[in-house]
């Protein structure tokens, strides 16, 4: 039998494994919880405490608390008799519960999966190697590609980061393992099947209302996963000061069972202890166990009470080490008792302390430990597998020194005043009259109408309502003066309209201590907000109010994180044990087919589980600003904005927001300097075009200048040319004539010659002639003879060739 611990009534944790594993050693786990939850030894049922006082809360939120102590309040001595009075409560916390858990309930959120074992980190390296290595090479890739026509690239070039800070957005926003999508289906899978939505409405109701909220997940071969519901009046838990529950080593809920019910989930029981356990928990401790509940609930005698709890301790996991004749050695499993040998050297130990989780089941008020045995499917990270997680999630964001505190717990006593508010009102407007008329019927008795009748009461009563008029008489029939000369005089009963005004501003006062105590204001609970309040004054507002119950939502997604990484450890489960495996595998296939493949090893890899807020609508409106601002300054682009609003993380998309700021302020840069250098350019072409036109202006001009010249040129050539012509002509001619005069020179030259020869002939015969005659006359001695020609052999002067000389 296990030692008791010292001032505790839980059994000893240092006990061997096989005690633990005993009957026994549950039985008594099962009894120590029972004392310390259901025992009246210390004064309180500490269970009977939660139920009552969760109970009363949630009676608070509904707006049906007891109206027991608003009749003491206002009875004498026990007696209401004169008292007629609605004494249904105010609901004035239910529309406060209903705002924070329907708007927080309402807000959308994105399970995210990280794969954090060594081979999906090694894939996530080395992709984001590759990229900087893109990013590094990118001038030699694109030489490569231009000059040659290799694509060296591993990754595409187009949606390549420029920068460091694009590259980790990139990696966050862009990069996603097929395994991690694939895990992120089958959780969403999983939840969507238990319908958690459901679930998660309850539990931050149980938060907002009770202050804690809990959640069950649980695994075998025929159903699979289950995502249950934890009613926190229900649950048992060892003490703990943190509001997670982190350091709990026992935790388990109290359900009321039928025996039929009871029978189907224990078939071993017979007929026998289905009767004694009934006999047995009807007749012991009725008052700590029963009595309280049937307050809210008559329970008829088929049903018992079961405490249904997780047990956390360790265990030894022990091997015998024994060296073979290799060298080598050899371990077999033994159990925590084992003790090598301490004169050998060829034995030795290995051993290490594993937590482990014992299921246990005791009908309370009785001895039948129904159920003790180690948890089947215990959850155990991955990383740590000597760790393990309970089948609990529990929250309860305001706890201390284990004392829970909520919102509605803040306000049971304002609402208790507004109640009583309401009540002092009603009886203020029982007691309260209309105002009334003073009629003196002496004053009356002096009117004479004229018609020989007197002014009667009724006469004067109608007169003065239909027409507010009355008839009246100064001095009496003997001429004194008429002291009831106004006969009729309203009387106004206002006395209650002070009390009225101060029991409204009473009632607006505990009003406005439960916005203050809950941070609830005007701008959340949809109350008119003041007509003098800026807009954004209003919306500030509102954000403080969100702020003030952020701890709900924080507490909300936290359950749904650990619920979440809890099926992440049971998809592995269902993969490895499951039968129903493979529909398991098929209904997540037909949402994404790409995901069937990595399925079948979804279990061999480890993933960190966190949750993706989306933004609320102030969030939304906050971004919203920050992109039309950057819209209208022209800092970022339509198609950057659109990219930003599909980022549901806020510290993402500003992120991104910053960056596309920054890459458009470069693009601007680079199209300024490449506006700039084009201009100059154009600048410079245009100088070029003008330096050109100049050029071929100059060129026209020349060259109109050289036709110009050239045509002078010509034509002087031409007139040269006809000169020349003219001259040849002329030469030729004068030539010709030279030739002409020459021959006639030459034949004058030879005429004269040859008339010199004939004259020489001639005066040779005309001396041989004379001298003939001569010598003839002597002969004949006759007489002189003259030989002179008459003149006509004579050329006459004026003409010569000095025309025909060259000029």
């Amino acid at each position: 039998m296990a030692n008791l611990v010292v001032n505790s009534f839980f059994p000893s944790q240092v006990a061997s494994d096989q005690e633990k594993m005993s009957y026994e050693y549950g039985l008594q786990v099962g009894k120590a919880i029972q004392q310390e939850w259901f025992s009246s030894n210390s004064g309180a049922v500490r269970y009977q405490s939660n139920q009552n006082t969760f109970h009363n809360l949630r009676l608070y939120a509904r707006g049906e608390q007891s109206i027991q102590k608003y009749k003491d309040e206002l009875s004498i001595n026990g007696d209401l008799s004169y008292l007629n009075l609605d004494w249904k409560p105010v609901p004035i916390l239910s529309k406060f519960v209903d705002i924070v858990v329907n708007g927080i309930a309402d807000r959308a959120f994105d399970i995210k999966a990280y794969s954090q074992d060594p081979y999906g980190v090694a894939k996530r390296t080395k992709y984001m190697d590759s990229i900087i290595r893109d990013m590094q090479t990118r001038e030699l890739n694109d030489y490569a590609a231009e000059a040659f026509g290799i694509n060296l690239y591993e990754n595409n070039p187009a949606e390549l980061p420029e920068s460091k800070e694009e590259l980790e957005l990139h990696m966050q926003l862009s990069y996603k393992q097929n395994i991690e999508i694939a895990e992120e289906v089958a959780i969403n899978t999983l939840l969507d099947g238990n319908k958690y939505d459901l679930t998660k409405k309850r539990v931050y109701y149980d938060i907002t209302t009770l202050g804690i909220g809990a959640v069950k997940n649980t695994f075998n071969t025929s159903e699979g996963v289950k995502v249950e519901y934890v009613d926190p009046a229900n649950l048992v838990y060892s003490y703990t000061e943190s509001p997670y529950f982190e350091d709990i080593y026992y935790v388990g809920e109290a359900k009321w069972v039928p025996i039929n019910e009871l029978k189907k989930q224990f078939p071993g029981l017979t007929n026998d202890d289905l009767e004694k356990i009934q006999s047995q928990s009807a007749r012991k401790y009725p008052s700590s166990f029963n009595q309280h509940l049937d307050n809210y609930n008559d329970r008829d005698s088929n049903t018992v009470q079961v405490l249904y709890f997780n047990y956390k301790t360790y265990m030894n996991e022990v091997y015998k080490t024994k060296k073979t004749a290799s060298g080598a050695e050899k371990a077999i499993e033994r159990d925590d008792q084992y003790n090598p040998p301490t004169d050998s050297e060829e034995f030795g130990k290995l051993s290490r302390s594993l937590e482990v989780l014992y299921e246990g089941a005791l009908v309370l008020g009785t001895d039948m430990l129904l159920k003790w045995e180690i948890a089947k499917n215990m959850l155990r990270p991955k990383s740590d597998y000597t760790k393990v997680k309970m089948n609990y999630s529990i929250v309860a964001p305001r706890m201390y020194k284990g004392r829970i505190e909520s919102i509605v717990s803040r306000c049971t006593g304002f609402a208790d005043m507004i109640q009583l508010t309401h009540l002092k009102l009603q009886q203020v407007l029982s007691k309260m009259m209309p105002d009334g008329v003073y009629l003196d019927a002496d004053g009356l008795a002096e009117i004479d109408l004229g018609n020989g009748t007197n002014y009667n009461p009724q006469e004067a009563l109608n007169m003065f309502f239909q027409t507010g008029s009355v008839i009246g008489r100064s001095f009496t029939q003997e001429g004194d003066m008429n002291p009831g000369k106004v006969p009729i005089q309203p009387l106004q009963t206002g006395a209650g309209g002070q009390k009225l005004q101060t029991l409204i501003t009473t009632y607006n006062y505990y009003l406005q201590m439960i916005r203050d105590v809950t941070g609830l204001n005007e701008a959340r609970d949809g109350s008119m907000p003041d007509s003098r309040a800026l807009v954004g004054v209003q919306k500030l507002a509102a954000a403080n109010s969100n702020t003030a119950t952020r701890h709900i939502l924080d507490a909300g997604l936290f359950l749904t994180a650990e619920t979440a990484e809890c099926l992440s450890l049971r998809i592995s489960d269902i993969l490895e044990y499951s039968d129903s495996s493979e529909a398991f595998i098929q209904k997540i296939g037909g949402f994404n087919v790409a995901t069937l493949e990595e399925l079948n090893e979804l279990h061999l890899y480890d993933f960190g589980i966190f949750i993706e807020l989306a933004p609320d609508d102030e969030e939304k409106q906050l971004l919203e600003n920050n992109i039309q601002t950057a819209l209208s300054a022209g800092l970022i682009d339509l198609d950057d904005a659109i990219d930003i609003r599909e980022v549901r993380n806020i510290k993402l998309a500003n992120q991104l927001l910053k960056l596309r700021r920054k890459k458009k302020l470069e693009r601007d840069q680079m199209m300024q300097q490449q506006n700039i250098q084009a201009q100059a350019q154009a600048n410079a072409q245009a100088q070029q075009v003008a330096a050109q036109a100049e050029v071929q202006k100059d060129q026209a001009l020349f060259q109109t200048k050289a036709q110009l010249e050239q045509m002078k040129g010509d034509i002087e050539l031409q007139k040269l040319q006809q000169e020349v012509a003219a001259k040849k002509e002329l030469m030729a001619l004068e030539f010709q004539y030279n030739m002409q005069l020459k021959g006639v020179e030459v034949d004058g030259q030879k005429q004269k010659e040859q008339e010199k020869e004939d004259r020489k002939d001639e005066r040779t015969k005309m001396q041989a002639t004379q001298q003939s005659e001569l010598i003839e006359q002597r002969k004949n001695n006759t007489p002189p003879k003259n030989f002179e020609s008459a003149g006509n052999d004579i050329v006459g002067g004026g003409f010569g060739l000095g025309t025909f000389e060259p000029k």
